[in-house]
């Protein structure tokens, strides 16, 4: 299977201190301070990038599950809280999926959806955060 790289560069201390981040192959490096991370200024941080890649993934798990149980999503759109607490410390990921899927019951989605909450990469590598789903199917 793939290895995939990111990088991170960090220049000074910790609070007037700066750095850039960059995922993969995207061209673009995405600013982060300690008041992208613990306040609200500007920039990315560690924390909406794996919120990122946990939504990412659980959508495409989920997809995987649909298509193999015989239906066919049009669309899932996952949105995940990522809840930084004292320690600093990741506490919780709120994972909010809306999907529709012409034919699915609300029930088989929902196992489905917990199905992919439990299996994907990403669940797998934060088993030590909790993560909470509110899954909706949509009407077709």
């Amino acid at each position: 299977m793939a290895v995939r790289t990111s990088e991170a560069t960090w220049a000074g201390n910790l609070r007037e201190g700066k750095g850039t981040m960059k995922i993969g192959k995207v061209a673009n490096e995405m600013p982060f301070t300690f008041a992208s991370r613990f306040e609200d200024g500007g920039g990315t941080n560690p924390e909406e990038l794996i919120g990122a890649a946990h939504a990412g993934c659980f959508s495409m798990f989920l997809s995987s599950l649909l298509t193999k149980a015989g239906f066919t999503p049009e669309r899932i759109h996952t949105t995940a809280r990522v809840h930084l607490t004292e320690g600093p410390a990741i506490s919780l990921i709120e994972l909010t999926c809306e999907a529709s899927v012409p034919g699915c019951s609300e029930k088989l989605f929902i196992e489905q959806a917990e199905a992919a909450k439990a299996g994907c990469p990403v669940s797998k590598a934060l088993a030590s955060v909790q993560v909470k789903l509110n899954a909706r199917l949509l009407p077709a």
